[in-house]
Formats: C-alpha cells, structure tokens, sequence
C-alpha cells in the first residue's frame, strides 16, 4: 500500500443506502479536489438480519511528500 495521510469511511446498512453509497463515493471525492485516492478496500458483512457495506479509502493530500 502506498504512502497514505488519511482514510475515509463509507458505510450503509439499509437496502437504500447501499444503493446510494456510490454517489457519495463520488460526491465526497468530487468535494475534495485536494486529494489522491492511494488505496481502497470494500468490505461486505452480513447476519441473518442485516447487510452491511463499507468502502474504506486511504488518500493522500496531494503535494504532500510520500
């Protein structure tokens, strides 16, 4: 894994928001210019119950020394 100053969690349970989590992605990296995703890691969880989805970024700040 590269060099990382910051890690960004996304996270949703419910059927909608697992339909919605990639525009957030989206959203929130359209929001932050500033930065350069190194690294991700999508993880899946479930019980009898309930299905979770986490995406996890790892980012630099872009001009930042690796």
């Amino acid at each position: 894994m590269e060099q990382f100053t910051g890690v960004k969690v996304f996270s949703a349970t419910k059927a909608w928001e697992r339909e919605q989590i990639s525009e957030r992605v989206t959203d929130w990296i359209g929001s932050n210019p500033g930065i350069e995703v190194v690294d991700k890691i999508v993880t899946q969880s479930s019980d009898s119950e309930f299905h979770c989805l986490t995406i996890t970024l790892f980012y630099r700040e872009q001009g930042k020394a690796s």
